[in-house]
């Protein structure tokens, strides 16, 4: 199988193809059409698997293909993904911005441990996508710098690591912050 077979856009293609990869992996051949058809997903794979394109390949694909172009105008957040430390959020941010290259979508990562002086000027440019560790995150919204009330995509990476980390309490002050989505299927 290949990325193409994966029904990702052409700018995706071009950018999975400048990194230099050929052929999906295992958890991207299960996630990626799943996501792109709008469901929840919750998987698990090995470090290493290309769990962070498994989710970012095709939020990248919805949010571009998002035919409410408005959202854009009035600059507001549609992705959140958060992540227990520092070096994976940068890492899930450096992706992002590969994965990305060809689109018009624009994100910023936050985390604790420096000063939020440059982290502050990077959100001012009305990001679409904000990759964060919880307690910056929370900080960041308490001091009203962040506002969740236009996510459209949330995505917990390393959720069982975040979670034996004691993040538990964090992760639900944040998702009580991000509106309710009530999805009604017909059979």
């Amino acid at each position: 199988m290949l990325f193409k077979d994966l029904m990702l856009d052409d700018s995706l293609l071009k950018a999975i193809d400048r990194k230099g990869y050929a052929t999906p992996t295992e958890i991207q051949i299960k996630t990626i059409p799943v996501i792109l058809q709008g469901r929840d997903i919750f998987a698990s794979a090995q470090t290493g698997t290309g769990k962070t394109g498994a989710f970012a390949l095709p939020l990248l694909q919805l949010m571009s293909r998002d035919k409410t172009g408005s959202m854009r105008q009035k600059a507001a957040l549609r992705t959140l993904i958060i992540t227990p430390t520092r070096e994976l959020a940068l890492q899930i941010a450096e992706n992002i911005d590969e994965y990305s290259h060809f689109l018009p979508l624009k994100q910023v990562v936050v985390f604790g441990g420096v000063p939020q002086n440059k982290q502050l000027q990077e959100l001012r440019t009305n990001p679409d996508i904000l990759v964060a560790t919880p307690g910056r995150l929370l900080d960041l919204m308490q001091q009203g710098y962040i506002n969740l009330e236009h996510i459209q995509y949330f995505v917990i990476d390393e959720a069982d690591r975040m979670l034996d980390s004691g993040f538990l309490n964090d992760v639900k002050k944040i998702i009580r912050k991000m509106p309710v989505i009530i999805s009604i299927k017909k059979r």
